[in-house]
């Protein structure tokens, strides 16, 4: 079995916009042999935007969460060396969600899948995943 950590984007169109992602990684993330997870830190950000009371984005928080576990997501949760980790990354890129997303792999040994070319650009275990051309 592998096991991978979406990015907040992947979680959130993989739960309501599937069809924005390429059938290859609709096909990976439905795999029964992949292990997959979300991370506390994507939920923290759905939070901070849903919050904010924007008219383009109304994803709240504790339905994501909900969701995700009904469909045999794995929650990770945040501790004290995934937040340390986050010094060891080179200043590729300035969101402290995606940071935190890339030290979490980089401390568990889980792949991360992301959407965000600046994102896969972190050495380690990040992969940049199919979109569906719109």
């Amino acid at each position: 079995m592998t096991a991978v950590l979406v990015d907040t984007r992947i979680l959130l169109w993989a739960l309501y916009e599937p069809d924005r992602l390429a059938e290859s990684t609709r096909d990976l993330l439905a795999d029964p042999d992949q292990e997959v997870w979300f991370s506390a830190a994507s939920i923290w950000e759905i939070a901070i935007k849903f919050g904010l009371s924007r008219p383009d984005f109304t994803a709240n928080p504790y339905e994501v969460r909900a969701e995700a576990l009904r469909l045999g997501f794995r929650e990770l949760e945040i501790n004290g060396l995934h937040a340390a980790q986050v010094i060891a990354l080179p200043r590729l890129h300035t969101d402290p969600f995606d940071r935190l997303l890339v030290a979490q792999t980089t401390a568990t040994g889980l792949t991360l899948l992301t959407a965000d070319s600046q994102v896969a650009a972190y050495p380690g275990p990040v992969q940049f995943v199919a979109v569906a051309h719109r």
